[in-house]
């Protein structure tokens, strides 16, 4: 098949690119490259079924037909969506109305990536689909939150009025290879200041709770969501929840590192507490996480090291 891939670039993006590559559909990654970057994509550069259009979605464009689109650009991390606040409810609206209207105008399926900030600061918890969500709409994070929350009705009214193929994955803090060491998100914070043995930040007392999903499971549930009949929302995440205090305790005993533990403020309408009730995934596409966080953590660190490993080789030669 042709499928498009918008925010290619990104962290979760380039896996998908990669996962459409293996299955071998041919793959078009657009991506203006405000927060993805092109080092998620040059091992696909050589893959005849791949191309890369640096664009963007804002901005009118027409690549011409495709069968599948999968709609994942945006700023995804509190330091990204906080730094680029316009652009971030931009590609949520402008953005996303112009791929809804290329997948109208070819029959194409669509699926668009929302998150579990939906659900805001939740009070119902674990946090169902049809839970609605406890949001503050004009706080320092609503740029992300309101530009999704906007996105998903957006896309179930292409779906209602259009007839487009749409679905809606609400996805839970996801990590993985390529997540950016800066990006601001916890796990990727946390592990590269064990790595490095400097002091691991946590915000507040540490007793908010998350809940983490490696990038190969989230991939195949997005995936098998994608292939389904599912038209609203379905949460794909891991259900295991951990303080943030007991996840930077893993990452310690993960990486052997010696690094102290320091707590500063936290930042206002952050969740105190997410974690995903799975039960219609489970129903509908058979889905279930397989890596605990442990054993991501270890993929995680191995890569992390292997691509150290390789700059430093490409340096000295």
């Amino acid at each position: 098949m042709e499928v498009m891939v918008t925010g290619g670039a990104g962290f979760l993006g380039s896996h998908l690119c990669e996962a459409f590559l293996k299955r071998g559909d041919s793959v078009l990654c657009v991506d203006n490259l405000l927060t993805g970057v092109r080092q998620n994509i040059e091992h696909l550069m050589e893959d005849r079924q791949f191309s890369f259009m640096e664009h963007d979605i804002c901005v009118p464009f027409d690549p011409g037909p495709f069968d599948r689109v999968f709609h994942m650009a945006s700023p995804a991390s509190p330091f990204d969506y906080m730094r680029h606040g316009i652009e971030t409810l931009d590609v949520g609206s402008i953005g996303t109305r112009n791929v809804l209207s290329l997948a109208c105008k070819y029959g194409a399926s669509y699926l668009v990536a929302s998150t579990s900030e939906c659900y805001g600061d939740p009070v119902v918890h674990p946090q169902p689909e049809s839970y609605w969500g406890n949001v503050n709409p004009i706080g320092v994070r609503s740029v992300y939150d309101e530009a999704k929350r906007f996105t998903e009705a957006l896309t179930m009214a292409f779906y209602r009025y259009r007839n487009v193929d749409t679905h809606i994955v609400r996805i839970f803090n996801t990590y993985g290879p390529r997540l950016q060491p800066n990006d601001g998100r916890v796990i990727s914070t946390l592990l590269r200041q064990a790595l490095a043995g400097d002091p691991m930040t946590i915000f507040g007392d540490g007793m908010q709770t998350r809940s983490f999903c490696y990038v190969s499971d989230e991939i195949e549930g997005i995936l098998r969501l994608a292939d389904s009949d599912e038209h609203e929302p379905v949460n794909i995440g891991n259900p295991d929840e951990f303080t943030i205090l007991e996840c930077a305790r893993i990452v310690k005993e993960v990486t052997g590192s010696d690094s102290p533990i320091v707590f500063e403020p936290l930042p206002q309408d952050d969740p105190k507490q997410r974690r995903p009730d799975i039960s219609k995934a489970k129903r509908l596409l058979g889905w279930n996480p397989a890596i605990d966080l442990r054993t991501g953590l270890m993929k995680m660190i191995e890569f992390v090291t292997a691509t150290e490993e390789s700059d430093k080789s490409l340096a000295a030669s």
